[in-house]
């Protein structure tokens, strides 16, 4: 049994997210453009890869956000923003002799869903030509449903996206006052509607708790409400306060947020609710509903992890396109350019606009699988491998066996912290994370 005093401390702890060992604050300038050009020739001709789409733009800054993203009230800049990705899909693609097959495709942002059905149509044109697109795959656009309307629905389900991601975090009317995001239930009915009606049948909510002026009863009723419109997934993240790194989080009344022990109630809250209306909680954060495909994917031990959180999505290689996208392939990690005019100047020369990355070895790859067996199974064979366990184990998050570690049932909401034990890089990167729940 885990004493309050012991998770509190855990819970307190500053760590990742995991959704890539090494992590994002371990990049550096010392992986660039030449790197990645080798890594992109290197790739076998049958070698599937997912794309990721990045789209920084929003009407308005939520406060809470921890995005690359920033606010476009004018067409020019996002007009702009499209003409130069589309030039870097078609710059990436002529690395190759042919053009490769592709898993997984995911369209983030930002607010993808301030394109024009244009710029949709402009953006799959270019990866139709590039790349060998599996239409049977998923296809996942993050939507807005403040800025959503018939005719991008109708552009993304012509696209070939048959997944949508709606932004919902919390229908508390003080809430969203507090965090600069005011969306009411009719909005996201209206937006659930129109996306059924075009042909994008499968829908995930997100959900924050530890937001200002959050407590178990609003977060219980957000989920209530939630339920009404159905939706096959829902993934419930752990507001990351980091002002020193989002400098328009100081926005929000810190006074305000929940402390630890509110923030783990309205967790559990949450997930005993869903789980209650028949979702399976899918790792630390995700629910879905049985017949879902990431259900299936976490009974058959075939979860995985990456920047989007949990997935069914086996490929090895992920390229990502636009400004601060990552991408991911077996020498190791690239990121592009954050700020949006360095990528569009790097891209209108004719370069690639990778900024820096990093690369990986044989103990980042036997680390980085440990890692993602914990957060998606709670459990790992560690072959080895030398991590700190000896407190964790004494304090009760864990059982050994030999090389198989597990980690208890009531030490999951910390399997970030387990996590955390076999991650060299964490000692000089633990400021730029967020509590671990």
């Amino acid at each position: 049994m885990i004493s309050p005093d012991t998770f509190a401390r855990y819970a307190a702890m500053r760590v990742p997210r995991y959704t890539s060992y090494p992590t994002a604050p371990n990049f550096s300038a010392s992986v660039g453009e030449d790197e990645y050009r080798q890594w992109l020739r290197a790739l076998p001709a049958n070698e599937p890869v997912s794309l990721y789409l990045h789209i920084p733009f929003c009407r308005a800054m939520c406060w809470y956000c921890g995005c690359h993203t920033s606010v476009s009230r004018r067409r020019a800049p996002v007009s702009l923003y499209v003409s130069t990705l589309v030039r870097e899909i078609r710059l990436v693609a002529a690395e190759f002799g042919s053009r490769l097959r592709t898993g997984h495709v995911h369209w983030g942002g930002g607010s993808p869903t301030l394109l024009t059905p244009e710029d949709v149509a402009m953006i799959h044109g270019a990866l139709k030509q590039g790349f060998s697109l599996d239409p049977l795959a998923e296809n996942a656009v993050e939507v807005d449903p403040r800025t959503l309307t018939e005719e991008v629905a109708v552009a993304f389900a012509r696209a070939g996206v048959n997944r949508a991601s709606l932004g919902v975090q919390s229908f508390d009317p003080k809430v969203q006052e507090a965090i600069n995001r005011v969306q009411g239930f009719e909005a996201t009915a209206a937006a659930v509607r129109m996306l059924r009606e075009r042909g994008i049948p499968a829908l995930n909510f997100d959900l924050i708790y530890g937001l200002p002026f959050q407590s178990v009863r609003s977060c219980l009723d957000t989920v209530e409400q939630a339920l009404r419109l159905q939706p096959d997934r829902l993934s419930v993240f752990g507001y990351a306060h980091v002002p020193s790194f989002k400098p328009h989080q100081r926005r929000i009344d810190e006074g305000a947020l929940p402390d630890a022990a509110e923030r783990h109630e309205q967790a559990q809250a949450i997930a005993a609710a869903l789980t209650a209306a028949g979702y399976r909680q899918i790792g630390l954060d995700h629910f879905a509903l049985p017949g879902d495909s990431l259900a299936a994917a976490a009974e058959d031990g075939m979860l995985h992890r990456n920047f989007q959180g949990y997935t069914t999505d086996p490929c090895k290689v992920l390229l990502g396109f636009g400004a601060s996208a990552i991408g991911r392939l077996p020498e190791g990690f690239v990121q592009n350019s954050v700020r949006i005019p360095d990528y569009e100047r790097r891209i209108a020369t004719g370069d690639l606009a990778t900024a820096r990355g990093c690369r990986i070895d044989g103990e980042d790859q036997r680390r980085g699988a440990i890692i993602e067996g914990l957060m998606c199974n709670y459990r790992a064979d560690i072959g080895g491998v030398q991590a700190g366990l000896a407190r964790l184990e004494a304090d009760g998050l864990i059982r050994r066996s030999g090389d198989f570690v597990e980690v208890v049932d009531q030490a999951r909401p910390l399997v970030r912290t387990v996590a955390a034990a076999f991650d060299t890089y964490l000692p000089g990167s633990a400021a730029n994370h967020a509590v671990a729940v």
